[in-house]
């Protein structure tokens, strides 16, 4: 930064929605505000606060049911002088509001034919009395502020996350999850161009009409129509075939259901295209390509190699995306006849009554159809085996295809179905894991039969009476980052050819839970590696993180006598100015040491010390780190539930309340709520000590969040407590 030069710091905090800010623009009027929309379903206006230098909620305006996942600015009119804002949701719907009521002037309702039938992802303005709209439903929309949709554009084949205007106010560019920017002109999509990236997230054009996007695959790439700022022929060049060399899997549907042996051979090519972005598939031997037409150019351009093309379609052996998920199924529900459909997925390794439970709450449905909608699961998912739905799908918020430090990124050696504490055992209420037993019984009611309403609600949350634990991992992609960091480590810390290959034994092993004990040797290059310098050491923590759970390391690590190096090595390492990576997998690894015996009496007896130096973490904003927290807290309160020892509770009750007022991510307040209720199960002196703590104030505000449910569950059930 050049000398003397101004450095942007913290003007103000504006504490207000409830949950995760999901788009923010700036307002017209008055001069200088802001509004911003979220997943609580409010959007809110901001204006400067000048004796304060920051800023004070005008409205909060309500009219979606669902969350607001976009916001725009229309400009002001002799009709309404201070502009408009248009809002668009999760529940198919656009709202408009005034600067002058926080309800919304119209509801521009999803519905067949006039509406989105799918959420909302983008807004942008034409003018001060017409918009355009984007949406799941892969169409386009222009509308009237009043209301009226008067023309609809087709052309995506998957969902449609960001629309942005030319400078003429009437052409306009989308991006979507079929891999393509299109350029729509005069009311025609013009031109198409496929990316080397499946989701396209964004999109904007510049003031001189050049087009910027943003991909998957974190490459912003800049489309221009000006030949003085076209690329070299060497540099298209290599973009159309880096292009070629894609794979594009068959499963997402942009492609159709598609034959392998059906499909005609390169010859097919010869034929001219009938219009921009046609795509055609052909064989080439064992493979299938997929081209697209180029009407500018005349020639079919390769856009990439076709995976999973069996003959097989979505419904039977792939996943199907809806709302930015992957399932195995999304059925349509007819509830009523004549009435609307709706949406369930589900994964084969969900359980379908709590499915069905869900699905029933979203859409606000009679309960009554509880039993009718899990039977409808069960007989439409007849056969179907327990697993891991696609390894090798890459989240496209986490970048899960790539080594994340302790990430749960699924591998062949991971547990097949998704815990909710750790995605790592299957979850089924009222399951041993959950510490209940309600064989054969509704999980909802505790009967065989559906009860209503006013019958008592089955806790099925805690006590917990087992320790959670962090147990999948992709074994490849450790192994790979240990053997780079390798060769980075000084002479006296570097492992030799024979080290990693013990390394990498002890990790096979964990991994397949094989009954063969690690060897002294192993264990003793482990505990080498674990003591690399900060920098390279995560990979080797991830190893002993696995590892810890296995009986004999375990006993290892944590007897009486390695016991307090191995505690104060892994304190050490917690330290707040330290690697959040580091963090994030000693945490980890302190939560899986509950599962051994050893384990267990080395972390009751460093508790005050961990859990002092543990909560120094709370500060910060990675909300892996805050689950980990919240995880380990949760396991002391499982050995604290089984021995009443009242001064362990009360400093566990001191972190849960102390770690609530700063933690913003669900999965962690779950955790944190699930060891509080643990705490305080049967215990009167505990209640009294969260009492005196105003834990009870704290979670009122969770009693209502709508997503996951299981947050406001086990919310409700403490209060009951309380």
């Amino acid at each position: 930064m050049a000398s003397g030069a101004a450095r942007y710091r913290l003007s103000c905090s504006l504490p207000g929605h409830e949950l995760d800010v999901r788009g923010l623009v700036c307002c017209l009027y008055p001069p200088g505000a802001f509004v911003s929309v979220s997943r609580d379903r409010t959007t809110r206006l901001w204006v400067p606060d000048s004796p304060n230098r920051g800023f004070t909620e005008m409205h909060c305006m309500s009219g979606h049911s669902n969350f607001v996942s976009c916001v725009c600015i229309i400009p002001s009119s002799d009709m309404y002088p201070h502009g408009l804002i248009a809002t668009g949701g999760n529940d198919h719907n656009i709202c408009i509001f005034s600067l002058e009521s926080p309800a919304p002037l119209y509801v521009l309702k999803g519905h067949k034919n006039t509406g989105h039938e799918d959420c909302v992802r983008g807004l942008a303005i034409l003018s001060e009395t017409e918009f355009l709209s984007c949406a799941n439903d892969a169409s386009i929309r222009r509308w009237q502020i009043t209301g009226e949709c008067l023309e609809v554009f087709y052309g995506h084949t998957n969902y449609i996350y960001s629309i942005s205007v030319f400078p003429n106010c009437k052409d306009f560019v989308t991006t979507a999850e079929d891999r393509s920017l299109r350029i729509w002109k005069h009311g025609e999509c013009a031109q198409t161009i496929r990316l080397p990236a499946q989701s396209i997230w964004c999109c904007c054009v510049l003031d001189n009409g050049d087009i910027v996007v943003g991909a998957s695959d974190g490459i912003i790439r800049v489309f221009t129509e000006s030949e003085d700022r076209t690329a070299s022929a060497e540099e298209i060049k290599a973009f159309e075939r880096e292009l070629s060399q894609a794979t594009i899997d068959s499963k997402t549907g942009d492609l159709g259901d598609i034959n392998a042996e059906q499909l005609p051979g390169r010859e097919h090519l010869n034929e001219t295209g009938t219009r921009e972005g046609q795509t055609r598939l052909i064989r080439d031997g064992e493979k299938v390509e997929a081209y697209q037409w180029s009407v500018s150019e005349g020639r079919w351009i390769k856009i990439g190699d076709v995976v999973g093309s069996s003959g097989a379609n979505q419904q039977t052996s792939g996943k199907v995306l809806y709302e930015g998920k992957e399932f195995d199924y999304v059925f349509s529900i007819d509830v009523n006849e004549g009435g609307p459909s709706y949406k369930l997925p589900y994964n084969i390794t969900d359980d379908p009554w709590l499915t069905a439970y869900n699905f029933l709450q979203k859409n606000d449905l009679n309960p009554m159809f509880l039993d009718q909608v899990a039977k409808f699961i069960i007989d439409n998912t007849k056969g179907q085996m327990l697993g891991l739905g696609n390894p090798s799908f890459s989240d496209p918020f986490t970048g899960g295809g790539r080594y994340v430090p302790g990430s749960s990124s699924g591998s062949s050696n991971t547990l097949p179905a998704a815990d909710p504490f750790t995605g790592g055992g299957r979850y089924v209420p009222g399951s041993a894991s959950m510490g209940t037993t309600m064989a054969g019984v509704d999980p909802f009611t505790g009967n065989s039969a559906y009860q209503s309403a006013a019958s008592k609600t089955v806790n099925i949350y805690f006590p917990k009476k087992e320790a959670v634990t962090f147990d999948q991992a992709n074994p490849t992609q450790i192994l790979g980052k240990l053997k780079e960091l390798n060769g980075t480590a000084s002479e006296e810390k570097k492992l030799t050819e024979d080290d990693l290959v013990l390394l990498e034994k002890i990790l096979s092993l964990i991994c397949n839970n094989s009954s063969e004990k690690p060897t002294a040797q192993q264990l003793q290059i482990l505990w080498k590696a674990v003591n690399w310098p900060e920098d390279i050491v995560f990979p080797a923590l991830d190893i002993l993180r696995l590892s810890i759970k296995h009986p004999s390391v375990n006993e290892n690590f944590c007897n009486e006598k390695e016991g307090a190096r191995f505690s104060s090595h892994l304190i050490s390492l917690l330290n707040p100015k330290g690697k959040p990576a580091n963090q994030l997998l000693a945490l980890r690894t302190f939560c899986n040491c509950f599962v051994g015996q050893a384990g267990q009496k080395l972390m009751m007896s460093q508790r005050e010390s961990l859990l002092s130096h543990a909560i120094e973490l709370k500060s910060g904003s990675n909300k892996n780190i805050h689950i980990a927290l919240a995880t380990l807290t949760l396991n002391y309160s499982v050995c604290f539930h089984k021995d009443h020892n009242i001064e362990g509770k009360a400093q566990c009750l001191s972190v849960i309340s102390t770690v609530l007022e700063v933690v913003q991510d669900l999965e962690a307040t779950f955790r944190l709520l699930v060891a509080l209720g643990t705490l305080i199960s049967d215990d009167s002196n505990a209640v009294q000590l969260a009492k005196s703590l105003g834990v009870d104030s704290q979670i009122k505000k969770y009693a209502s969040v709508s997503e996951p449910a299981k947050v406001s569950e086990c919310c409700r059930l403490i209060l009951n407590l309380l």
